[in-house]
């Protein structure tokens, strides 16, 4: 990623930042010589991140359904490094009780990861329309494009996203910014390194059998993705979403069995 103005880096919003995919997104982007916000709820996690880098990564606390952090947040920028150039919608709920989610977890599931990153955007505005080369990237999920049992919450914020996407790269094309979204499937992440204990080896040997890749992903391979749609490489790209899910999406039911075979006597 270059540069955007010779008297000024590219400043990024990575909201959720502080979370293992979130600080990868912050080291591939700093990596590219640009400044980067980090919007996270969790302050020690947050500074700890930010003070492995020079004075161009920041740690700005954020609640994302909070329109007030919104707000501070993208003033953040500006008051920091002079302006914004783009935004990472990372901040996501795992709240999920299925289909006997609760009105109050409906609400809460979706103020995070769908409406904290709609309002972002709209404060972010004023800004990226000053911005000669604004991109957006949202956080989604394959999750959002199939059937998962016991889940209701997360997979339905998360095709949401994808949708919004659509919207609001054709609103905000005219003003040259571009929006997309990411699709990762299973990504060694916060949640994943709890539920295996730490056990990358196992969640690769678990995840196999659903990825033709035979692993689950990095979260850096997840970064260069959001990277390249946030740098002029992706300058025709817009409303579009990338899977990263190591060939997840392309499996049917058999998740990519040879079960005619086994069908022969």
């Amino acid at each position: 990623m270059t540069n955007l103005e010779p008297s000024r880096p590219a400043t990024y919003i990575v909201s959720g930042g502080a979370s293992r995919l979130g600080a990868a997104f912050v080291r591939r982007i700093s990596e590219g010589g640009n400044n980067v916000i980090i919007g996270d709820l969790d302050e020690a996690a947050g500074t700890e991140i930010a003070d492995k880098f020079d004075e161009s990564v920041v740690f700005c606390r954020c609640d994302v359904r909070r329109d007030e952090d919104l707000a501070d947040l993208v003033q953040c920028a500006s008051d920091v490094f002079g302006g914004l150039d783009g935004i990472v919608n990372n901040a996501v709920s795992y709240l999920d009780n299925g289909i006997t989610s609760s009105r109050s977890d409906w609400h809460a599931a979706f103020d995070v990861t769908l409406f904290g990153g709609a309002v972002l955007l709209a404060e972010a505005l004023p800004f990226l329309t000053e911005s000669p080369s604004a991109a957006v990237v949202n956080v989604a999920s394959i999750a959002a494009k199939v059937a998962q049992k016991n889940r209701a919450l997360y997979p339905a914020a998360k095709a949401a996203i994808i949708h919004l996407t659509r919207l609001q790269a054709l609103q905000l094309a005219e003003a040259n910014i571009r929006v997309n979204s990411v699709s990762p499937a299973w990504t060694w992440s916060t949640p994943i390194e709890l539920a295996t204990a730490g056990d990358r080896s196992h969640a690769d040997s678990v995840g196999a059998s659903l990825h033709p890749l035979g692993r689950i992903a990095d979260a850096e391979e997840v970064a260069k993705v959001v990277n390249f749609l946030l740098s002029s490489e992706s300058s025709f790209v817009t409303g579009a979403d990338f899977a990263v899910d190591g060939g997840h999406s392309i499996l049917g039911p058999d998740a990519g069995h040879a079960l005619q075979g086994q069908l022969q006597k």
